[in-house]
């Protein structure tokens, strides 16, 4: 084995368990995606797995220190590229070896490592990072380039075991398909977290956490679903015959409770009829209340391990509650012209963001994708479409149209409110207030997190709480723009999200690295930035 879990939990500060009792292993050279929803504890469990974190019970062995490409990168940033590979000792050791240090710290620091730099400046190379010098500040790069730092570090340190979080998040697509490549080809033991369906799909096995441990499909994505789908479909016919039975006894009951009331009426008639004395009807009275208490016992009995079994499948059994969200038709009729762009650039300093200018246009109804490579200026585009901000050369024509623009940061989301003020944020069809509360319910949000501030909401929650926030408002949008807005979601969160932008009749223009969920949304057109 090269990776073991024994009874592991982890317990936030504040005393609440975030999983109990995980346990599972990862066999020499086997891949595997561990998937779950947003907050059920992957990257937590990841972290423990590497090192990073300390469980609050439970052990991890691993054969060997585990090589961790993480999921988010702010603490490396007052690092250089080669401290955050952590090869800055060694780098400096061989640079002072070659100008012809002999101190033996120097050697033992080195350990015969002679190759560092030129695996440094080979991995470099492979995932694009040319341009890139190691004592370059991290603070400096784009998400994507960060990412790819971290994928520079399997090369350069040769692991046996990879821990990666998120890989292909902020990655373009070129970048996504070496990412695959290398993920179908290695022989390292490989352990994954990720909501990408095509990473998702070429990865063997797939293990699911959730509050009750670890699950296990020996299948890739495609293969865990049609089980998911076998096993939730069996929990539901038991479920569904373990109400019937309930019912059923429910009627048994009341039924021999309404026999008992008539013959015990009908019987003190008789008795009395016959002139028993009062002490033997009474004895006659008590029998036939401890015989009704005795049946009443025994049907009360099967009812309440009948209610929970019906719990325990309730437990058991997904959350998929409908989130339905009707957007309804933008008013614009299809084909209308809402921006015409001729021959735009933009500069950050003196240096053109785009060698050739931009000419398009964008009419109503209009399914369209972004595409170009990190640090293309996809995102410059999208804020010159809305308005917020203007080419420096060139010419903008937009015609009057109402949008919503969800960037990667959600930024309609204000972390400072809790989930019921952000919602009242947007709610101009003066819904009231229980009917708002019932909103939150439906889309996930229990009474419990309501006053939660939306600053410690996951990706998939914010995304959730986002489609909320647009079914309370009374503005239908024109048109839609998304800004990666599949990064960070689990898998519930993005299959709603899909399914949202799939009904929507509108205009959608979505930048997005992952040609799945591109498909999934319909996007018929391809805006590429060279």
């Amino acid at each position: 084995m090269s990776i073991i879990l024994q009874q592991v939990t982890y317990v936030h500060p504040d005393k609440e368990a975030l999983f109990r009792n995980v346990s599972f292993s990862v066999n020499k050279g086997q891949r595997v995606a561990l998937i779950g929803n947003n907050g059920s504890g992957k990257s937590t469990l990841l972290r423990i797995i590497a090192g990073k974190l300390h469980p609050s019970d439970g052990d991890v062995i691993c054969s060997s220190t585990p090589y961790y490409v993480p999921q988010h990168f702010g603490q490396y940033n007052d690092q250089t590229v080669a401290g955050a590979l952590q090869i800055n000792d060694k780098l400096r050791a061989f640079h002072a070896i070659l100008n012809g240090s002999t101190s033996e710290d120097d050697y033992a620091m080195l350990d015969e490592d002679w190759s560092i730099e030129e695996r440094c400046l080979t991995a470099l190379s492979f995932w694009e990072l040319d341009h890139l010098q190691l004592d370059q500040p991290m603070n400096t790069l784009s998400g994507g380039e960060k990412t790819k730092v971290f994928l520079t570090g399997i090369q350069i340190h040769e692991p046996s075991i990879v821990l990666m979080d998120e890989p292909t998040n902020h990655l373009d697509v070129w970048t996504r398909e070496k990412l695959y490549a290398y993920v179908e080809s290695t022989r390292v033991t490989l352990l994954i977290v990720s909501h990408d369906m095509t990473l998702l799909n070429i990865v063997p096995s797939i293990y699911e956490l959730n509050k009750d441990g670890v699950t296990a499909y020996g299948g890739n994505y495609e293969f865990y679903k049609e089980q998911k789908e076998w096993m939730v479909n069996a929990m539901q016919e038991s479920l569904n015959e373990k109400e019937k039975e309930l019912r059923q006894a429910k009627k048994i009951a009341r039924e021999i409770a309404e026999r008992r009331q008539r013959e015990s009426s009908k019987g003190k008639k008789r008795n009395e009829k016959k002139g028993l004395p009062r002490i033997v009807m009474r004895q006659l009275g008590n029998n036939a209340e401890n015989s009704t208490a005795k049946l009443k016992e025994i049907h009360s009995g099967k009812m309440e391990s009948l209610k929970d079994h019906i719990k325990q499948i309730q437990n058991s059994l997904p959350d998929n509650r409908l989130m339905k969200l009707d957007l309804h038709s933008s008013p614009l009729h299809t084909g209308k012209i809402l921006l015409t762009a001729k021959e735009i650039d933009f500069r950050y300093g003196t240096d053109k963001l785009w060698p050739t200018p931009l000419s398009f246009q964008i009419r109503s109804g209009d399914r369209l994708a972004i595409e170009g490579k990190n640090g293309s200026g996809k995102t410059t585009l999208l804020k010159i479409i809305t308005g917020e901000l203007a080419p420096q050369s060139g010419e903008v024509i937009r015609a009057d149209f109402n949008y919503v623009y969800v960037d990667q940061e959600y930024s309609i989301i204000q972390n400072s409110l809790t989930l019921l003020e952000q919602l009242e944020q947007f709610n101009s069809s003066n819904l009231r207030d229980h009917e708002l509360k019932t909103l939150l319910n439906r889309f996930l949000f229990p009474h419990t997190v309501w006053d939660k501030k939306c600053k410690s909401l996951s990706g998939g929650e914010k995304m959730r709480l986002v489609l909320c926030c647009l079914l309370v408002s009374n503005n239908t949008p024109d048109m839609i723009l998304l800004d990666e807005p599949s990064n960070n979601l689990d898998i519930q969160s993005n299959h709603m999200l899909t399914s949202v932008i799939r009904e929507y009749k509108g205009t959608v223009i979505a930048i997005s690295h992952d040609l799945h969920f591109l498909s999934e949304i319909n996007i018929t057109k391809s805006f590429i930035i060279t």
